[in-house]
C-alpha cells in the first residue's frame, strides 16, 4: 500500500472521502493577483511614481517585471508551480496601449485588456477585474469622495469604464467577472467632516453601478479598509459603510472582505458565516496581516485554515475567492507560488474535516470531544492527500518546486535591470 492509500484508508476510517476532496478542489476558483509581480506599478503611468492611496511596497528584491510581456511570462512560471484552478485578478492600470496610443483611466476600454483576454483564453483561465482609485494624478488625494465635482466625476467615469470592461472579460472567458471596488479615500489626521465624504462616495458608486450590466455575469462589490500610510485617522469606505452599502444594493452589489483590513483582534473567518446569514454570495481577499494591512504572504496558518475551513462548511460555491498581497522583499515568483499552494492546502484541509460530526458534537454540546477530534485531526496524514493532490493536478510536490525558481531566477529574473 502506498502513502496515498494508506491516509485515504485513515482519512476513511473518520468518514471523509479523500477522492472526493480532490476533486471538489479540483474546480474552487481561485484569483491570482497580478500585482504581485511588478509591485502594483502597472503600465499605464510612470512607473517610478510613488504608490498612493495608502498602498506602500517595500524591499527591492531584483527581477520586477517591467513590461506586461515580462509580466505574462512571469505568471507563466508561476502556473507551472500551482494546482488547482486559477483565475487572473487584474487591476485597471494594468491596461496595455499599441502603437502609441494611450488613455487615461476615465476612458478606458475594452481593447486596452484584449492580450489580457487573449492570454486568459489560452491558458483556459477566468478573469476578475478592480478598477484603480490610487497612484494616479487626479488622487486629489480623494476619488470618489471627492468634494471637487470634477474630481468625482473623472473616478465615476473610471468606474462606469472598468464595468463594461468587466462584462466583456465575462462574456469574452465565458466565467463571471468579479468587479472591486475599494478606494483609498481617506484623511491623514482628524477629519473636519466625516459624514459629507461618505455620502458623495454613496453616490458615486451609485453612479458608476448605473451603468448597465448583467449581474449574473459580473459581481461588483466594495472593499473596505481600516487605515493606511497617509490616511491614518479616517477612511471613507469603513467597514460599516461598505458592509451597509452592499445590504441596501443586494440586486447590483455584494461585499468584500480583505483579512488584513480590520483590526488585529478581528478574524474574517469569524465574519464568514455572518455575513453569509444574510447575503447569498460574498467576495473575499486573503492575505497575512502583520500588525496592520501589510499583505504579506500567505501561510498555511490558523487563520487562513480557519478562513478556509468556514468557505467549506458555509458553501464553496458563496464565496469568490481572491489572493492580495505583494512582497517586494523576496522573489516574487516564490512570493506567488507560496500564498497560492498554502490557500490550496488551507481549501483541502477543511475539505479533510468531518464537519458533520463537528457540527453534531456542538449542538449535542460535547464539547469535550468536539475539541479532541478537533485536534486529533491536525495529526492526520495531511500531507499525503496534499502530494496525491499535485500529482493529480501535474504539478510538483512540496520539496520540488522551488528548484524551478532558483532556476527562473538565475536565467531570466538575474538579467533584467
Amino acid at each position: 500500500m502506498n502513502r496515498y492509500d494508506d491516509a485515504k484508508a485513515r482519512y476513511a476510517n473518520t468518514g471523509i472521502d479523500t477522492e472526493k476532496a480532490i476533486e471538489t478542489l479540483k474546480n474552487i476558483s481561485v484569483s491570482l493577483h497580478c500585482w504581485q509581480g511588478d509591485d502594483v506599478r502597472g503600465f499605464d503611468t510612470d512607473p517610478n511614481k510613488p504608490l498612493t492611496g495608502g498602498i506602500q511596497t517595500t524591499g527591492n528584491y531584483p527581477g520586477r517585471a517591467r513590461t506586461p510581456e515580462e509580466l505574462m511570462a512571469d505568471l507563466d512560471e508561476v502556473l507551472k508551480l500551482i494546482p488547482g484552478r486559477p483565475k487572473m485578478n487584474l487591476h485597471a492600470s494594468y491596461a496595455i496601449f499599441e502603437n502609441g496610443e494611450w488613455a487615461d483611466r476615465d476612458k478606458l476600454e475594452p481593447k486596452h485588456f484584449q492580450k489580457w483576454v487573449d492570454f486568459c483564453r489560452e491558458r483556459g483561465l477566468g478573469c476578475d477585474f478592480n478598477p484603480t482609485f490610487f497612484s494616479h494624478e487626479k488622487c486629489d488625494p480623494l476619488t470618489l469622495s471627492s468634494a471637487d465635482e470634477e474630481t468625482r466625476k473623472f473616478w465615476i467615469e473610471h468606474g462606469k469604464a472598468c464595468i463594461r470592461i468587466s462584462n466583456y472579460l465575462a462574456e469574452q472567458l465565458g466565467e463571471k467577472c468579479v468587479m472591486n471596488i475599494w478606494t483609498g479615500d481617506g484623511f491623514k489626521d482628524i477629519p473636519g467632516d466625516r459624514m459629507g465624504p461618505r455620502v458623495r462616495y454613496r453616490e458615486s458608486i451609485d453612479e458608476i453601478l448605473s451603468e448597465p450590466f448583467d449581474f449574473n455575469k459580473v459581481k461588483p462589490c466594495v472593499e473596505s479598509k481600516t487605515f493606511g500610510i497617509g490616511v491614518e485617522s479616517y477612511t471613507t469606505g469603513s467597514a460599516e459603510f461598505t458592509l451597509s452599502y452592499a445590504a441596501f444594493n443586494k440586486d447590483k452589489c455584494i461585499p468584500l472582505m480583505d483579512n488584513g483590513h480590520y483590526h488585529p483582534t478581528e478574524v474574517v473567518s469569524d465574519k464568514i458565516p455572518a455575513l453569509l446569514t444574510f447575503f447569498d454570495e460574498i467576495a473575499l481577499h486573503v492575505t497575512r496581516p502583520v500588525r496592520w494591512d501589510s499583505d504579506h504572504v500567505v501561510l498555511f496558518d490558523d487563520e487562513t485554515r480557519e478562513i478556509a475551513r468556514e468557505i467549506v462548511r458555509c458553501g464553496i460555491d458563496r464565496v469568490n475567492i481572491a489572493l492580495d498581497y505583494f512582497d517586494a522583499s523576496i522573489n516574487r515568483i516564490s512570493a506567488w507560488a507560496t500564498g497560492y499552494r498554502n490557500l490550496q492546502k488551507a481549501l483541502l484541509f477543511a475539505l479533510l474535516q468531518p464537519n458533520e460530526e463537528l457540527k453534531k458534537l456542538q449542538d449535542e454540546q460535547n464539547f469535550s470531544k468536539l475539541m479532541v477530534v478537533q485536534e486529533e485531526l491536525k495529526t492526520m496524514p495531511f500531507n499525503d492527500i496534499w502530494d496525491e493532490y499535485c500529482a493529480r493536478c501535474g504539478k510538483p510536490k512540496d520539496g520540488e518546486w522551488y528548484a524551478e525558481v532558483e532556476r527562473y531566477e538565475r536565467e531570466v529574473l538575474s538579467k533584467r535591470a
